[in-house]
């Protein structure tokens, strides 16, 4: 159930994917096209909530309402999203954070007959687990993405990130995940109980998840 004083519940939401550069022409990525997290967005803002939105790079128009904070990087995405933290009531991390960069990142682009075929990589931060573990009165909720033991992956995630919901969302699907206009996602909680929302639109999940996640005072 909504909340009365729903204006002054502000939400930081993430979308879309982030980019890492091998060099300033060459990157790698994930299909994530950010229409869930903007489908979210706009279902916040619909309820009366103060929304920040941290966005990876996308083709989608800024949702009315909304303050757009475009980031690249998620080392980037790290930053402002750690920046906004201690003001939001409900962060909802729907963004597709990359999991690995070059360590090495060359100034210049790489000719294709002196470039090296094999290129070392390091993990990025895990920034919904850096901001979860020093959360005070925030109302956290993650996504998994996943293309196998979906519901089994996102419930360790939800413990071993300290998360109050999660969203497991299968991808690599037809109809479901990235890139498609329509979802299928169980809601996980901490107290163990889920909810399956879809298959529907985006939006529909959207709506159904600001409501479900809506923090009681």
């Amino acid at each position: 159930m909504l909340m009365s004083n729903a204006s002054s519940i502000r939400c930081l939401i993430t979308a879309g994917p982030t980019r890492e550069f091998i060099d300033p022409v060459r990157y790698i990525s994930n299909p994530s096209t950010g229409k869930m997290g903007f489908s979210i967005a706009e279902a916040a803002i619909e309820a009366g909530w103060n929304v920040d939105l941290v966005a990876g790079p996308v083709a989608l128009e800024e949702p009315n309402g909304a303050i757009l904070y475009p980031v690249m990087t998620a080392e980037e995405m790290l930053h402002q999203v750690d920046a906004l933290f201690d003001a939001c009531d409900v962060l909802i991390m729907t963004a597709a954070v990359c999991d690995f960069r070059p360590i090495v990142h060359h100034t210049h682009k790489e000719k294709k007959g002196d470039a090296s075929m094999n290129i070392e990589f390091e993990r990025t931060a895990d920034i919904l687990k850096i901001v979860s573990e020093r959360k005070a009165h925030q109302t956290v909720v993650g996504f998994s993405a996943e293309t196998r033991d979906v519901v089994s992956y996102a419930k360790e995630k939800l413990v071993s990130k300290k998360l109050d919901y999660i969203v497991a969302n299968e991808v690599g699907k037809l109809g479901s995940g990235f890139a498609a206009d329509t979802n299928e996602v169980v809601l996980i909680a901490a107290d163990g109980s889920s909810v399956k929302l879809g298959p529907s639109t985006k939006s529909a999940i959207a709506e159904e998840l600001i409501q479900l996640v809506t923090p009681v005072k």
